[in-house]
C-alpha cells in the first residue's frame, strides 16, 4: 500500500483537520486500547497543538476477560507518559454473560469511560472508530433488517450522557492507520478476539475481501452511510415542525399533541413525531417494528375517529375521539406482558 499523500485531508499526517472540533473542550478522554488504530489516535493527539489544547488523558478499559489484557494495558499507559500524557487503567469487574458478552463489554466499557470523564471534568470522549467499523456496523444493521436511522451508522458526534463522543477517525482506513504506525514505529499490541468468528462483527469483517470484489467497499459502505444521516436528519428537522405545529402539551411525566398530523404526514414523517414524543417523555427505545405497528394501529383509530390505548417502551398511550395523543407512564401492573 503507498504511504497517504501529505495533500490528502483525510489520510494525512496532520492532526489539525481531524481534531480541530475539540478545541473548545473542557478536557478530553481518549479511549485506548493498545490496538494500532488507538495507538495512532493517541499519536496523533500527542501531536496535535493548537494554541490552547484542551487536557487530555488516555484510558485503557480491562475487560478482565484475557490474562493479557492488564498487560496490554501497562503498555499503553507506558507509551503515554512517553508522550506526556496520563493514563488510567478501568476494569470491568463482576460477572460476564454467557451470551451477548460483546454488547456486554460495550456497554460496561461507555460506562466506565463516562464515569471518569464526569470525574474528571472532561466534556469530550475520542474513541479510534475507523472507516471499515463503520463499514461493518453498516453490514451488521442492514443483516438485522434496519431502519434509514441504523443505515446512518455512527456519527462522527453524538452526545453520550451530558459528554460529547466523538469518533475524528472514522474517515480513515484501518490499513492507512496501521501503515501510519508502522511508518513512525509506533507500539501496538494485537487482540486475539478480533480473529474470534464467535463475534458476529468478525465474520463479517471475513466478508469483506469478497463483498469489496463486488464493489461493495468499507468506502462506499461508508458513503451510505453519509448519505443516509444526510436524509435522516432532514425527516427528524420535518418531523419535529410537524410535532410542535400539533400543539404539544407537556405536563410531568406526561406529554400530548393533536395525533392528526401521523395521518396528514407521509409514514416515515409520522413515525418520527412519534418516536420524538416518546422521546420527550423520556421512555425507553423499542424496536423499530413495534413502532410501526403501533403506528399503523393509530393511524386506523384517527381515521376511524375511535379511541385508543396501547402500551409501546413503557409508556401508555391514549388516543381520545377528540384526535388528542396522551403518552405516560405505563401501569406497573401492565409491564413486562
Amino acid at each position: 500500500m503507498s504511504a497517504p499523500s501529505p495533500d490528502d485531508p483525510i489520510r494525512s499526517d496532520d492532526p489539525e483537520p481531524h481534531f480541530s472540533s475539540l478545541s473548545h473542550a473542557t478536557g478530553i478522554l481518549a479511549a485506548v486500547s493498545g490496538g494500532p488504530d488507538s495507538m495512532a489516535m493517541m499519536h496523533l493527539l500527542a501531536r496535535w497543538a493548537p494554541a490552547h489544547r484542551p487536557p487530555i488523558l488516555v484510558a485503557t478499559v480491562d475487560h478482565g476477560l484475557r490474562p493479557e489484557a492488564a498487560e496490554e494495558a501497562a503498555f499503553v499507559a507506558q507509551e503515554a507518559s512517553a508522550l506526556g500524557l496520563p493514563h488510567r487503567t478501568l476494569v470491568w469487574t463482576g460477572d460476564k454473560p454467557q451470551t451477548g458478552l460483546q454488547e456486554a463489554a460495550r456497554e460496561a466499557r461507555y460506562r466506565l469511560l463516562g464515569q471518569l470523564a464526569r470525574e474528571i471534568g472532561a466534556s469530550h470522549l475520542v474513541t479510534a472508530h475507523t472507516q471499515d467499523d463503520q463499514a461493518e456496523t453498516i453490514l451488521m444493521r442492514l443483516a438485522k433488517g434496519s431502519g434509514l436511522k441504523g443505515l446512518a451508522g455512527m456519527r462522527r458526534e453524538r452526545h453520550r450522557e451530558g459528554l460529547v463522543h466523538v469518533r475524528p477517525l472514522l474517515d480513515w482506513p484501518k490499513a492507512a492507520l496501521l501503515d501510519l504506525c508502522w511508518r513512525n514505529g509506533w507500539g501496538f499490541v494485537t487482540d486475539p478476539s478480533n480473529a474470534d468468528e464467535r463475534f458476529a462483527r468478525v465474520r463479517w469483517r471475513g466478508l469483506m475481501p469478497l463483498l469489496e470484489k463486488e464493489g461493495l467497499t468499507a468506502e462506499r459502505l461508508a458513503r451510505l452511510a453519509e448519505r443516509a444521516a444526510q436524509v435522516e436528519e432532514a425527516l427528524e428537522i420535518k418531523a419535529r415542525r410537524a410535532l410542535e405545529a400539533s400543539h404539544p402539551e407537556a405536563g410531568e411525566g406526561t406529554f400530548a399533541f393533536q395525533a392528526a398530523c401521523l395521518v396528514e404526514e407521509p409514514f416515515e414523517i409520522a413515525l418520527r413525531i412519534l418516536q420524538q414524543a416518546l422521546d420527550r417523555t423520556g421512555f425507553e427505545s423499542t424496536r423499530l417494528e413495534r413502532l410501526e405497528a403501533c403506528l399503523e394501529r393509530l393511524r386506523e383509530a384517527i381515521g376511524a375517529g375511535e379511541p385508543l390505548r396501547l402500551t409501546i417502551a413503557a409508556a401508555l398511550l391514549h388516543l381520545d375521539r377528540a384526535g388528542r395523543l396522551e403518552l405516560g407512564p405505563e401501569p406497573p401492573r401492565s409491564r413486562g406482558r
